[in-house]
């Protein structure tokens, strides 16, 4: 029966769920929004017919956004804080490190405030992170840290800095646009400049959304997203677009329950852009229950390309898996077998679980629009979401089936891997090695 894919095809389910989002403002980590947030993803969880919608709240560090300034000689450069800075105030002699790479900070930066680009060459063999920049920054000793968008058009970018253990950095941290930090650079290197960030750090609630469908089986497939996004934009591709897509896929599979050999639990995720506290709160809750977890499958980045991304972290079960649903309707996909640690996913894959983290493919290097003022819901066609909802729904239903077997890793296997792609030691300064 193949009546389910014209009635996805024609659903605005995901995309009315993706205007309740947006529409919302502020989604911030602990804020009202992301309350709100979670509230509207339950209720439309339950809508399409999926079994106990509910939210799992947990504690949090919260991070309210006050002003922020560079004072450089007799000007005022435009800023905005990263979420989790310090509300403090520095002062020190401007360094421009360029691109930032791990070995620009070979040096002792103590007394400077250091700005960096977001992205890094072309030649590179890998991304480096903005919060591994940060670090680096910090263990050399600078006075505080500028982050500089690479994409043109006077966007100043956002992400957290911070770790698990002390969740509020140490030196102030803020994002200026390229134009800001190209002129930061030409004009105000070697001169003493003023980094200024007010913010409030109350601690604060957020949570997960949880919902489900198929048989009661002790093994599970994870259909997951994020609803939380930065305070500054409406967050419609990261992650507005995934946590949408979770609510079409449930209405989907609602239609073909009696397919899924396994338990399906859709767990739409808060305060992940601080640091995935809640993936990590759901992975911790779970313990030992992990090992009843069949996959993960991750959206996060879906819709802002019609070409789907698969990241499979090495488990070639799952390769063949999405490769057999891109044969059978004859769509291309992208995949990518190596590891990547930034998104909810990856709280489950260091304890050995199988997972697709699952965006999309671009022409944008980096993060493009998101994490910026510019993540808007104009960016993105309700004709991608309904397309990719197509294709995932189908994967979901086949890794649900019994005769798959997924096996788990063992966690010192996803630490050698982690070594072998050169992400070691960048985890490590971050404070994000479990291993």
């Amino acid at each position: 029966m193949t009546d389910w894919i014209g009635e996805t095809f024609t659903s605005d389910v995901g995309w009315t769920h993706l205007e309740t989002l947006v529409d919302i403002g502020n989604r911030m980590a602990g804020s009202p929004g992301e309350r709100e947030a979670m509230e509207a993803t339950r209720d439309a969880l339950d809508a399409v017919g999926a079994r106990n919608a509910r939210i799992d709240t947990f504690e949090i560090q919260g991070w309210e956004r006050g002003d922020s300034a560079i004072l450089a000689e007799d000007t005022t450069q435009e800023c905005i804080a990263l979420p989790r800075s310090p509300s403090e105030t520095a002062t020190g002699e401007l360094v421009d490190l360029g691109y930032g790479l791990p070995e620009d900070f070979d040096r002792d930066l103590s007394g400077k405030v250091v700005v960096v680009s977001s992205t890094v060459p072309d030649h590179y063999d890998r991304f480096i992170h903005r919060r591994e920049k940060y670090y680096y920054a910090v263990q050399a000793g600078a006075e505080a840290f500028i982050f500089a968008n690479h994409v043109p058009g006077q966007l100043p970018p956002t992400g957290s800095v911070g770790t698990e253990e002390a969740p509020v950095g140490d030196i102030p941290a803020v994002g200026v646009s390229s134009e800001v930090g190209a002129r930061l650079g030409r004009r105000f290197e070697g001169s003493e400049v003023t980094v200024e960030v007010m913010c409030e750090t109350p601690m604060a609630e957020s949570g997960n959304v949880h919902a489900e469908l198929g048989p009661d089986t002790d093994e599970e497939v994870l259909v997951t997203s994020h609803l939380d996004a930065h305070d500054i934009a409406e967050g419609a591709m990261d992650n507005g677009a995934g946590t949408a897509m979770v609510v079409e896929l449930a209405r989907a599979l609602a239609a073909r329950e009696d397919e899924l050999e396994n338990r399906v639990r859709f767990v739409c995720f808060g305060a992940e852009e601080v640091g995935l506290v809640g993936s990590a709160y759901e992975a911790s809750r779970l313990g030992d229950g992990r090992a009843n977890v069949k996959a993960i499958v991750n959206n996060d980045g879906v819709v802002g390309g019609r070409t789907l991304q698969f990241h499979t972290s090495g488990f070639d079960a799952l390769d063949d898996i999405v490769e057999t649903v891109s044969d059978r309707f004859d769509i291309p996909i992208s995949l990518l077998p190596e590891h990547l640690p930034h998104s909810d996913h990856w709280p489950f894959v260091v304890h050995g679980v199988p997972a697709y983290m699952i965006g999309s493919v671009s022409d944008d290097r980096g993060r493009g629009w998101g994490h910026t003022h510019a993540d808007t819901i104009d960016k993105l066609e309700s004709r991608t979401l309904r397309e990719q909802a197509i294709f995932l729904t189908e994967l979901v239903v086949e890794v649900a089936k019994s005769e798959h077997d997924v096996p788990h890793a063992d966690p010192a296997d996803i630490a050698a891997a982690l070594e072998a792609e050169d992400k070691a030691a960048g985890m490590k300064v971050t404070g994000d090695w479990p291993f």
